[in-house]
């Protein structure tokens, strides 16, 4: 991976995404934390398309702009820092409209299977 590497996903604002639904808030308009889930899927994405497997750690956001079931989102999140395992992006959610969300977001590579080892307590 390389800083500077983007990665762009597109997704459709779904009902089932809305605040009221997600229990964020009681209007039916896209909810912060489906955002989120989308802002780090994209990154996500992005480290697992060079073969790295991560967790997200951080996660700074701003969200912007009220969105209606059906608008239609683009996601970008581009690397903008690579120190040892902790990769840092930039993340954000757009609309025809214009920006629906921004933030910072940070992951870290990690191996699988020592990770789930770890949390089972097993060595």
């Amino acid at each position: 991976m390389e800083i500077g590497e983007k990665k762009i996903s597109k997704h459709t604002v779904t009902e089932a995404e809305t605040a009221d639904k997600v229990g964020s808030g009681g209007l039916p308009v896209y909810s912060t934390p489906s955002m989120i889930a989308l802002m780090e899927k994209t990154a996500f994405g992005l480290a697992e398309d060079h073969g790295h497997d991560t967790v997200g750690t951080r996660l700074e956001v701003s969200h912007l702009k009220a969105c209606l079931p059906g608008t239609e989102l683009i996601c970008e999140a581009g690397l903008t820092g690579i120190d040892g395992r902790k990769l840092t992006f930039t993340v954000q959610v757009s609309d025809a409209e214009g920006t629906v969300g921004e933030g910072i977001h940070e992951r870290f590579i990690i191996d699988p299977e020592r990770f789930m080892r770890k949390l089972s307590g097993k060595k």
